[in-house]
């Protein structure tokens, strides 16, 4: 049977999951979520939550957490398919025929996650050993715990070219190939890829490993290093410790993201546990998705260095076609040449929680980089000649100022003064007027 990922979505999607959990307990509204007691342990107070928005529930009592689907099994004791068949009958939809070949792609999968999970557990037995003497110094000197570690699952990868093949000896070559834990050049004999690297597993939103990263310890190019993309992993559409972190910002009501896995852990280690990371690249718009997903402003908290904030307008940048009401982003800004580990380390939680408090709006991140000179100039997000008149001063709106080619030309420096703002896209109320009267083109309130 071929139940693909978007035919799942649509099944949730057709699913009112306050309306599913009413039929077996007693639901009462509490704002924008419904509340309950807890029909997985006994209380006397509701911690139990239901958000049909999001489409999940919440126990803050007892940590139990669900989709439509997970409720048919762990609270009615349905089988997987059973709770697909009722809530599609409910939902008007047909359950798809069987597939063959979507069964053995789906096989083909869940034996890549094997190889993983696998290989997780042998680099975490690696660093408890002999071997991971020196691994295990550089997370002391990191200031990382025994706790956090466990946590983590941090690993230790030897350096050699044929230890983890041999130890993963029970798996065909060309599926540890696929998983990405070896590398097959030409007709060579395929080797292990991390070697003499801190091992950092990289896990899906359900907390399966699914790659990993590995940290040079001494001497060594690149310095980090992470899977290739395979069947499992796409690091355009993953976030690391998105896991741990989306139950965490359900209790912040924030998501923070950081530049890597080792500032996310520092962020942990002082219990900042509601922080993510892309994975070796720019902020994708997978992956603004999922943080919109979790809260409407993400707070991006990049390095203090040049690096940093050039990473940061991209982010901004990336973002702006992407901007419906109510979404947007924000920055906290380290201080310059500082990473949150080195925040943490001076300041403690402290110093970061209260850079945390008062992050910069998008809008204004955009007049600061605008001054700057970060989002002016020909480029203006390749469009520039093409921009029809809108001028180096388009603020790199991207899709948007097509939508204003027919009334573009020479029109680049009204256009200049468009800004998108902390709850969407803003402008002057005077320009809609000076667009030959078409009116407002923004979605938000002005700013005062």
């Amino acid at each position: 049977m071929s139940l693909t990922p978007q035919w799942l979505d649509e099944l949730r999607a057709r699913t009112t999951l306050s309306t599913l959990i009413g039929r077996s307990i007693k639901v009462t509204r509490a704002g924008r979520e419904y509340k309950a007691c807890c029909p997985f342990h006994n209380e006397k107070t509701p911690s139990f939550t239901i958000n049909d928005e999001k489409g999940f529930y919440h126990c803050f009592g007892c940590g139990a957490h669900g989709d439509a689907i997970r409720w048919m099994t762990d609270q009615r004791g349905l089988s997987f398919l059973d709770g697909i068949k009722e809530l599609a009958a409910t939902a008007g939809m047909e359950v798809p025929a069987p597939d063959p070949r979507a069964a053995k792609k789906q096989e083909e999968a869940k034996s890549l996650r094997d190889v993983t999970a696998a290989a997780a557990q042998w680099f975490e037995d690696q660093l408890g050993g002999i071997d991971g003497g020196a691994a295990r110094a550089y997370l002391q000197k990191r200031g990382i715990s025994d706790a956090t570690r466990r946590t983590f699952t941090f690993g230790f990868a030897p350096d050699s070219r044929a230890k983890l093949k041999t130890a993963l000896h029970g798996f065909p070559v060309p599926m540890l190939v696929e998983a990405g834990m070896l590398i097959a050049v030409d007709d060579k004999e395929p080797y292990d890829r991390f070697r003499g690297r801190l091992m950092i597993p990289i896990r899906d939103a359900r907390g399966r490993v699914i790659a990993f990263g590995g940290r040079i310890l001494g001497d060594g190019e690149p310095k980090y290093l992470n899977s290739p993309d395979t069947p499992l992993f796409d690091k355009g559409r993953v976030l690391y410790n998105l896991d741990r972190a989306s139950p965490a910002s359900r209790q912040t009501n924030r998501i923070i993201v950081v530049e890597g896995y080792m500032d996310v852990i520092a962020l942990a280690e002082v219990g900042i546990a509601d922080a993510v990371a892309p994975l070796g690249t720019a902020l994708t718009e997978a992956q603004l998705g999922l943080l919109w997903r979790m809260v409407p402003v993400p707070i991006l908290c990049f390095d203090g260095d040049a690096a940093g904030q050039k990473a940061a307008m991209r982010a901004a940048l990336r973002a702006l076609p992407l901007l419906r009401p109510g979404h947007s982003l924000a920055f906290a800004t380290l201080p310059a040449g500082q990473d949150p580990d080195d925040l943490v380390r001076s300041g403690g939680a402290a110093a970061m929680e209260a850079l945390l408090a008062a992050p910069q709006p998008l809008d204004r991140r955009l007049r600061v980089g605008e001054a700057a000179g970060e989002v002016v100039g020909p480029r203006c997000l390749g469009l520039g000649p093409r921009c029809l008149g809108l001028g180096p001063r388009c603020l790199g709106l991207g899709p948007l100022c097509l939508n204003l080619r027919p009334l573009g030309l020479g029109l680049g420096p009204l256009l200049g003064f468009l800004l998108v703002g902390e709850h969407g896209v803003e402008h002057p109320p005077e320009l809609g007027d000076q667009l030959f009267g078409i009116g407002h083109l923004g979605h938000s309130q002005q700013e005062a």
